[in-house]
């Protein structure tokens, strides 16, 4: 009986284990592997834009968090527009991310962390959009941008200029692919219940 425990309790080691090691490749191995990707060092919190509207009505912005590779969902914002008029992203987008980075130089409660990456979801426009609202407010921290295919998929990263890809088994594309996802998925929920109370 106590051979049997032994050998059952190793058993169960070695899953947990190994449990754990896929859990690090998946989180902190795929930022490791961005990290190398952009060429960016100490690369911890990343903050990832997104804006979703209906023809311009209840436009929203969405702010998620990813730290150590993993969503920190207490640190989610979300934006109203406020000074947009009709559908265009690129106001709307700079719109979010100077409210959101005016709050942090003014020290607001849970906007004053800054990310060590911001994630925008869209290619050279709307990195150009968020180095246009830093470099206003007189901050420097790197952009890149989520590039999508022709059928909205994930393709790889915009960064200082160049589009890189990213081997798409990687730790790395998927954890962009999440990270993606999960942006457009908080900015679609909000946009969808501003709409059911307007209804």
């Amino acid at each position: 009986m106590m051979e049997l425990a032994r050998k059952n309790a190793q058993n169960v080691l070695a899953q947990d284990s190994e449990k754990l090691k896929r859990e690090e490749r998946r989180t902190i191995g795929a930022v490791h592997e961005l990290e190398q990707a952009l060429g960016i060092e100490n690369l911890n919190r990343m903050e990832a834009f997104d804006i979703s509207n209906t023809n311009g009505i209840e436009s929203v912005g969405s702010m998620v968090v990813f730290e150590d590779g993993k969503p920190k969902k207490n640190d989610y914002r979300k934006f109203k527009i406020k000074t947009v008029k009709g559908p265009d992203d690129y106001k709307s987008m700079r719109e979010v991310l100077t409210r959101r980075f005016k709050r942090a130089i003014e020290g607001s409660s849970g906007f004053d962390i800054y990310p060590d990456l911001i994630m925008m979801d869209g290619g050279r426009g709307q990195v150009n959009i968020a180095l246009e609202v830093l470099d206003q407010l007189g901050l420097k921290i790197p952009v890149c941008g989520m590039v999508k295919d022709d059928h909205h998929n994930t393709r790889g990263l915009y960064y200082n200029n160049v589009e890189i890809p990213i081997d798409t088994h990687s730790e790395g594309f998927k954890l962009i692919t999440r990270v993606q996802d999960e942006a457009h998925r908080f900015a679609i929920e909000y946009h969808r219940s501003l709409r059911s109370k307007a209804c």
